[in-house]
């Protein structure tokens, strides 16, 4: 099963507090009860989505932390890099590929076209339609990720 981990989950659900109000600088405490992400949790998701300058930091007493650009500019996949990586769903498809068949492999090079339509449907989708709770489905994905004449339904 394809599954983002809870970190990631939870990475979105900050962006999107933050996304509410662009312009002001929001603390991890402020940030957590408005989520109810413990804030251990927050601040070290805070750190993260710094480190891949999706939100910026500022210190002091009127200090806390905002997103770096504006939500029709962070992607899905940006997100998913910032935690977890760049999406591989095989061995074969990603970067530092160690695959020991791939002289054999009939498969890889499906596997490998199949990674790519799932990263530019992540590019696709950017924080401001994750966050709008008026969207219920996507429809450039909600029924089928097109690879040429493969289909594969996406269930819901």
């Amino acid at each position: 099963m394809l599954r983002i981990s809870k970190l990631t989950d939870y990475a979105t659900v900050i962006l999107a507090h933050l996304a509410t109000v662009p312009d002001r600088l929001q603390t991890a405490a402020e940030v957590s009860h408005a989520t109810g992400i413990s804030q251990p949790t927050v601040t070290k998701v805070l750190k993260q989505l710094q480190k891949a300058q999706l939100a910026t930091s500022a210190r002091g007493t009127h200090g806390g932390y905002q997103l770096s650009r504006a939500a029709t500019a962070i992607s899905a996949a940006a997100i998913l890099d910032a935690l977890e990586g760049p999406v591989a769903i095989t061995e074969c498809a990603s970067k530092d590929n160690h695959c020991g068949i791939e002289h054999v492999c009939r498969v890889g090079h499906s596997w490998q076209r199949i990674n790519n339509a799932i990263r530019r449907a992540l590019e696709d989708i950017s924080l401001s339609q994750l966050a709008d709770a008026s969207l219920t489905r996507t429809p450039d994905i909600a029924g089928e990720i097109r690879l040429s004449a493969l289909r594969i339904p996406v269930r819901s």
